[in-house]
């Protein structure tokens, strides 16, 4: 799998992979650690994520470090990274957090915390994984909502590729879904977040 990779004055200096069946990603980190390098970019899944977190403090390793946003989740990643491990870090975002607290009052979130309550009682709601299933299912939905009763592969395609500015729930203010029969990649702009305390 492709795993975390670092670069030095803007020099990409080492890339090290890992297997999703490793039971840790500790030699790697001492491996990126003794390039040199001063920026970390942790690509990886939410286990070896935390794990190099964890591992990069253990030894002291200090660069400044950029997470991919799939590994961003505060309840499955970071706090298992542990928070003092996890202060500075940089990721982009796209969906509302549901540790940040500036999203409290907001409508969006709170249709979101009321869908948990009714349909995931007792599932941990500091994981933002469960933000990214229910927007994506919210986006299904649509999708087959405009298809109407024509539910054949091409016009799911076509419906699919066929949105413009729309305003998807728990997406950060000013953010939509945009595609096209020539782009498909729905989200075109993130924001960029630091971690602090105990939140993005």
């Amino acid at each position: 799998m492709p795993g975390p990779f670092i670069l030095r004055a803007g020099r990409l200096v080492k890339v090290v992979t890992y297997e999703a069946t490793d039971p840790t990603v500790d030699s790697q980190i001492i491996e990126l650690k003794n390039s040199g390098a001063n920026v970390f970019y942790n690509v990886s899944i939410s286990k070896f994520a935390a794990q190099a977190m964890r591992k990069a403090a253990d030894i002291g390793w200090k660069p400044a470090q950029y997470l991919n946003n799939v590994s961003a989740s505060v309840g499955s990643v970071m706090k298992p990274a542990g928070f003092e491990n996890s202060q500075g870090i940089i990721t982009a975002q796209y969906l509302m957090d549901p540790t940040d607290k500036q999203w409290t009052d907001n409508a969006d979130m709170k249709g979101w915390s009321a869908w948990m309550d009714k349909w995931m009682q007792g599932a941990n709601k500091a994981d933002a994984n469960h933000v990214f299933g229910y927007a994506v299912s919210i986006l299904m939905h649509e999708t087959l909502k405009k298809c109407g009763d024509d539910l054949t592969r091409d016009n799911v395609m076509k419906q699919a590729a066929n949105f413009q500015k729309y305003k998807l729930p728990m997406l950060i203010p000013g953010i939509t879904v945009n595609t096209s029969p020539t782009d498909y990649y729905p989200i075109q702009s993130v924001n960029l977040a630091n971690f602090s305390g105990d939140t993005w």
